[in-house]
């Protein structure tokens, strides 16, 4: 066993708590800013997820997926950032 695969064993117990984290803050959010960044960070653990899972795999395609994954992230992030201020500027 190998000090990569002590580390992916030791970090995916650790992404999945994180995961469980953030849906909590998703689903109490008192605010929809809160429910907002809590989908942001959960799709970017979803992203050092599959990130971690290429490494395991030694895989590229689960990097490809994560890069389409972090671009829509982004556009949606900003879009309802957007939405947020506009609804506040009304």
């Amino acid at each position: 066993m190998s000090f990569l695969d002590i580390c992916l064993y030791i970090s995916m117990p650790m992404i999945i708590l994180s995961v469980l984290m953030s849906l909590f803050r998703l689903i109490k959010g008192p605010d929809i800013a809160d429910r907002i960044v809590s989908l942001d960070v959960l799709t970017s653990i979803c992203i050092s997820f599959m990130a971690a899972y290429a490494i395991f795999t030694k895989a590229t395609m689960p990097l490809d997926v994560s890069l389409i994954l972090a671009l829509i992230s982004f556009l949606g992030t900003v879009s309802f950032a957007y939405y947020l201020e506009r609804r506040n500027l009304k």
